[in-house]
């Protein structure tokens, strides 16, 4: 009989070796012994691995010519997994020796007492296993053999598949973890091994290592401040010296040993917060307010691995809330001045995932972070996380002119002019268009040849953003506004030229914003003909809405200079105001900036001639009286309020519109009784209801003029004030009274037997009270 032997290879998966630089090739071999016919007669499949070392890796290394060569050597692996090898190279081209400061989750974290005399072997486990039964110091040597068997990710699979020895690690770690913080360190160190697998998460859920490990961390929290304590007391104690020295060293060498099992333990708990459910039963045992609490310690390994921690937990906003409420942010600015680079780049991207919170970026503020982020600028590896965290502090207008008092300004000044005309850092200009909307900060920014430098590189590479930045600098008034009176000219020939419309934009916000009594606009406006360009951009649909806003202001603006208004009104540009208001009429910012044209204008004689004559401005304005927008309505009134002063007519108008806006629920319960009641129930004579309405042509008041209407009111008890005494005022006697002088009438209303009083103040409309 002829036996035939049939061999099957299958590629699992790849890993990189845990010390070594080496990648590790899973896969599995099926042997089948086939008979005569083919028929498999006994078959066997077997688990294996094979490890390809790198000795040649190195930070210079073609990793994808490394990838492709490993690929093309090993037939283990397929070529689909390219990208995979790729990875994994990269990773091990980037990852640390032990010794140095970073440790991935892949790094094992190796301790004081981890050393052994003998070498630990996977076929000896069942021994290893033996000594976890017997007393603390055999239990300590188990786990630490264990321990050295676990370091080998070769081994975990054979270890998993062990349920004896693990349930043996997780029952001492259970009942014994009070008695000895090695043997506690040394056993979680075993599960840590297997949580920086995703695969063995399950495993160490099984065992509820994790739970375990809360409670050990907040046991040993309680021993730290307990320790505390006793120091304490017996530093106070002057008669007990020694016994202080004494116990300082002890309590050094208990610290050193429980900030390892805190480090150990609280990885672990890193690696398993992987899963989103487990994180979130963490977050119910207080996770934050432990990782907080343990930022006042000294050991900076622990500090990192804490760091990292709260940084993965702070992207929900759930856990955010928990740091803002323990106060984190002060315990992490003492960080800021650590040597430990890893830790330090920990601490600032915790601090900018923090800094997306309002109320977290007082407390930055608070804690000083505003210089300590300043001074670490100056860091070339730091820079961008520093600027990103300073740029969100900016965004609040309340912390703003802190920035003036620290050396940022000048060396953000400093790095703008390092990049060069064809490359500009956003970040960076984005952080600084932020601090020129601040005054001080604005001052600090111009001295010397600040300003020069800008205009500079605003005018000639016709950047965007550096004139977005000129723009929030030329908001201020005092000094710094002065300054761009040599740039008028400079800016006002880009508005003209047929450049990019968001940066004619920036250019006439500019302008506009140059309210200096000094400035010659009617020379301006002549010099580089803007008139016309303005009133043929200003027609509707002609530009972008916010060209045409600009545009506006920039009116409003040069209409305060005397000549430069009157060029304005000749040039027909309030009637094409007048239809832009019309269309605009939604957009309370184009209604708000087109009113301050008219309110700059009516200053003027001339001007004012021509708006209260020849255009419809006053009826518009008197629509807007009343408008929603508190702003509108101010400069409304403002307006009308000069119209009324030099007109008489219109002065009629406006406070019969005041009169009748102010008790217009007086009037319409008024004119609803008068229409209700048959007869002449309040004695108003043959004339009927005085409120009806007069169709007289006149738009601006419903109800007639009812300032002339002294029939609407009755005589004062006493006879003492009649209504002739206000048809007096009405013609300029006022007699007796003064400026401002009250006098009342008494109205009965009937209805509720209630007795109402209106009282007339001069100059202003009329108060009911009842």
């Amino acid at each position: 009989i002829q036996y035939y032997f049939h061999q099957k290879v299958k590629g699992g998966s790849l890993d990189v070796h845990p010390t070594e630089k080496a990648l590790i090739v899973q896969y599995e071999v099926e042997a089948t012994i086939l008979g005569e016919m083919g028929e498999p007669m006994v078959g066997e499949r077997k688990e294996c691995q094979k490890i390809i070392r790198l000795k040649s890796l190195n930070v210079n290394t073609d990793i994808a010519s490394l990838a492709q060569k490993v690929v093309e050597e090993c037939r283990l692996i397929h070529p689909s997994k390219l990208p995979e090898v790729e990875q994994l190279l990269f990773y091990l081209q980037n990852c640390r020796k032990p010794g140095n400061e970073k440790h991935s989750s892949r790094d094992f974290i190796s301790f004081e007492g981890m050393e052994l005399d003998q070498e630990a072997n996977i076929n000896s486990i069942d021994d290893y296993v033996e000594l976890l039964y017997e007393e603390i110091p055999e239990k300590v040597k188990g786990a630490t053999l264990i321990l050295h068997l676990a370091r080998n990710s070769g081994n975990l699979k054979d270890l998993m598949q062990n349920k004896t020895a693990l349930g043996a690690l997780a029952r001492v770690l259970r009942e014994d973890w009070k008695q000895s913080v090695d043997l506690t360190t040394t056993i979680i160190s075993v599960f840590f091994c297997f949580s920086s697998f995703s695969q063995f998460h399950m495993l160490v859920t099984h065992y509820k290592v994790g739970a375990l490990c809360m409670n050990i961390i907040e046991h040993e929290l309680m021993k730290y401040d307990l320790w505390q304590d006793e120091l304490q007391k017996k530093k106070q104690n002057q008669n007990a010296k020694k016994e202080h020295e004494k116990a300082l060293r002890k309590y050094q060498g208990l610290l050193t040993k429980q900030e390892q099992l805190l480090q150990v333990g609280l990885y672990l708990l890193l690696n398993l917060a992987e899963d989103t459910w487990t994180e979130l039963k963490m977050r119910n045992k207080n996770i934050v307010q432990t990782l907080v609490k343990t930022l006042e310690r000294q050991d900076e390994e622990l500090l990192l691995v804490v760091v990292t921690f709260l940084k993965k937990l702070s992207v929900f906003m759930e856990n955010k809330n928990d740091m803002a409420e323990t106060n984190a942010v002060m315990k992490l600015a003492r960080l800021l001045s650590s040597d430990h680079k890893d830790l330090l780049n920990n601490t600032l991207r915790l601090l900018l995932n923090l800094s997306f919170d309002t109320g977290i970026r007082s407390q930055m503020v608070q804690a000083g972070l505003i210089p300590k982020l300043s001074s670490l600028l100056a860091d070339e590896s730091q820079r961008q996380l520093c600027m990103c965290i300073l740029y969100h502090i900016s965004m609040d207008d309340r912390f703003k002119s802190m920035f003036a008092y620290t050396d940022c300004i000048p060396q953000l000044m400093k790095m703008l002019f390092v990049c060069g005309e064809s490359h500009t850092d956003k970040k960076l200009i984005s952080f600084c268009i932020n601090l020129a909307a601040n005054k001080k900060n604005a001052q600090v920014i111009c001295e010397g040849n600040g300003l020069k430098m800008l205009m500079n590189r605003g005018l000639k590479p016709k950047d965007v953003f550096f004139m977005k930045m000129i723009r929030n600098l030329s908001q201020h008034d005092g000094p710094t506004k002065s300054l761009f009176i040599d740039y008028v000219g400079d800016l006002a020939a880009q508005v003209v030229g047929e450049e990019k419309e968001d940066y004619v934009i920036e250019c006439l916000g500019t302008l506009a914003n140059l309210t200096i009594p000094d400035l010659d606009w009617d020379l301006v406006l002549k010099e580089y003909n803007l008139v016309p360009y303005l009133k043929d951009h200003l027609k509707p649909g002609s530009a972008e809405d916010d060209l045409i806003l600009e545009m506006v202001i920039l009116i409003g603006t040069v209409s305060t200079d005397d000549s430069c208004a009157v060029t304005m009104a000749k040039s027909g540009i309030i009637p094409t105001l007048i239809d832009l208001l019309n269309v605009q009429q939604q957009d309370d910012e184009f209604v708000c900036q087109i009113i301050y044209v008219f309110y700059q204008m009516v200053f003027h004689q001339a001007t004012r001639d021509v708006i209260i004559k020849e255009t419809d401005v006053p009826a518009y304005l008197i629509d807007l009286m009343h408008d929603q927008n508190a702003e509108i309505r101010k400069v409304c009134h403002n307006t009308l309020d000069i119209i009324a002063e030099h007109d008489a007519a219109w002065w009629g108008r406006v406070q019969s519109e005041k009169f009748r806006w102010h008790n217009s629920q007086w009037l319409e319960m008024v004119e609803g009784r008068a229409v209700a009641d048959d007869g002449d129930p309040f004695g108003y004579g043959d004339d009927g209801d005085p409120l009806a309405y007069i169709d007289d042509g006149d738009p601006f008041t419903r109800y007639g003029n009812i300032l002339e209407r002294p029939d609407l009111f009755y005589s004062a008890v006493n006879g003492t004030i009649s209504p002739e005494v206000f048809t007096d005022y009405l013609n300029g006697d006022v007699g007796q009274f003064h400026d401002l002088c009250f006098f009342w009438v008494d109205y009965p209303f009937n209805l509720t037997g209630l007795k109402c009083r209106v009282e007339l103040i001069c100059g202003s409309p009329f108060l009911i009270s009842c």
